[in-house]
């Protein structure tokens, strides 16, 4: 039986009820009408007329709606529901339904459990799109057939038809995505763990043992690529079924993708033989955290991909939209859109991709996550401080108390909105400055994403005179 077959025959003629119409959901709510599910669309939107051009598609499947404050009394009395990353686990819920017997599955899951071909997948609290994206560049200019999706890229489900058991699914996942996963992939790639998304996780523990359920579920033969430097996942190795591999651009390894200090490249070390795969001053990527990405998509891909593949990604890739990200060149200032650095960590990297004190535009929505290791960042490469938001204040408050601000020179000043941010920066730069949107902070205060948040300050400025 094919995949598409399986899956069909869990949902045909089945009641599911989907939370949210995300751009994943849509695509999939299409697939299970058709495929004779009995689909309930279930979000807190008051009305069909408040999904806009997309009540016309609800209406034509004849889904049905619970909708307003009372949304989740729609979970009742389904066979399946279809989790969204964002709504939690393990609120009452959601858990009333798996206790009554209801499946409680995700997209992710669902594909994860079909899926006919290798899966390599990338957790971890900065870098996993760059790295994903990396991985998925490496496997197509070796000639396997990608299916790019998870937390990045399109919905996977409603491609699994499409997917043969020659190709190669590289899959972005988050904590929200992991937390329920009883599945884990071929390679398991783990980047770093450091505080984030405290405000949706019950405590600091919970969001590491959502991530640790990349490894968990592994079946050997597999592999587990780890990053060296973070001490939580190096503790991971303990959680490892098969294959341990490490990256670490600040030590040699004899088992992984490390940068060689004597003559700066980039390597892979094997069976007591070290392989150069690329000098460091031939990558792209702008920052050593992106070194470290590189090396974490050489670990994932080893012995799957040539070397001379990996070689000829590393050289030309230049990044993804929202990291690091150039602007424009105004008036001898260069503006950069780092809005993907939802975390104080994410802006540290980005502040020491640059060799000069910048203009920092930063602050946004409170994840409850603390802002006192990002102080000393602040005043060692900024110059011009512009913030707003919830987080400017506390921003605000680390830096004034940190013994070195008294001494430093650091502006700081405040914005009510994206365009008076852009606007402060820019009066206070001059010729072979750098301005950077890096906010350290999510955007959910003003803008439903980063993506949104990113777009927004570059069309600012972009409109620049």
């Amino acid at each position: 039986m094919y995949p598409i077959d399986r899956l069909k025959e869990l949902i045909q003629g089945k009641k599911v009820a989907f939370i949210g119409a995300g751009v994943s959901h849509k695509r999939c709510i299409e697939q299970f009408v058709g495929m004779g599910a009995d689909v309930t669309l279930c979000d807190q939107k008051a009305s069909l007329e408040d999904f806009g051009e997309y009540a016309d598609t609800l209406r034509r499947l004849n889904v049905r709606l619970s909708l307003g404050k009372q949304y989740t009394d729609g979970f009742r009395g389904q066979d399946i529901i279809m989790r969204t990353p964002g709504y939690e686990y393990y609120k009452p819920a959601l858990q009333d339904a798996i206790r009554a017997g209801t499946m409680v599955t995700s997209e992710v899951e669902l594909f994860f459990e079909f899926c006919p071909c290798e899966i390599v997948a990338v957790t971890g609290s900065d870098g996993k799109t760059t790295t994903t994206t990396l991985i998925a560049k490496m496997f197509e200019a070796a000639g396997r057939k990608v299916f790019l999706g998870g937390n990045i890229g399109a919905a996977l489900l409603p491609q699994l038809a499409d997917v043969t058991p020659d190709a190669v699914a590289v899959v972005e996942l988050s904590s929200f995505q992991l937390i329920s996963m009883r599945r884990s992939p071929k390679v398991a790639v783990v980047t770093n763990v450091t505080p984030n998304h405290l405000d949706h996780h019950k405590d600091m523990q919970e969001y590491i043992d959502a991530k640790r359920n990349i490894l968990l579920w592994q079946v050997p033969p597999c592999r587990a690529v780890l990053g060296y430097e973070n001490d939580i996942t190096r503790g991971m190795a303990s959680d490892c079924k098969g294959e341990q591999v490490w990256f670490t651009r600040l030590h040699d390894t004899d088992h992984g993708a490390f940068l060689r200090k004597e003559d700066d490249t980039l390597c892979y070390a094997e069976n007591g033989v070290v392989t150069p795969v690329l000098p460091r001053k031939e990558v792209k990527l702008r920052g050593l955290h992106n070194v470290e990405n590189l090396l974490a998509a050489i670990a994932a891909v080893w012995g799957r991909v040539p070397v001379e593949a990996m070689r000829r990604v590393g050289s030309t890739f230049t990044g993804v939209e929202h990291r690091i990200e150039p602007v424009r060149m105004l008036d001898g200032v260069q503006y950069y859109n780092d809005s993907i650095a939802s975390s104080p960590t994410r802006t540290i990297a980005g502040l020491r991709s640059f060799d000069q004190k910048i203009i920092l535009i930063a602050g946004g929505y409170d994840k409850k996550i603390p802002y006192e290791p990002l102080a000393p960042e602040i005043l060692a490469h900024v110059k011009v401080l512009v913030l707003m938001g919830a987080t400017g204040p506390r921003i605000e408050k680390a830096v004034r108390e940190h013994p070195d601000f008294a001494a430093s020179d650091l502006v700081i000043l405040h914005a009510e909105s994206m365009e008076q941010a852009v606007e402060l920066a820019r009066q206070s730069a001059h010729p072979g400055d750098i301005v950077s949107l890096s906010p350290a902070s999510a955007s959910f205060d003003l803008y439903p994403n980063f993506e949104v948040r990113g777009r927004d300050y570059k069309r600012i400025v972009n409109a620049l005179k």
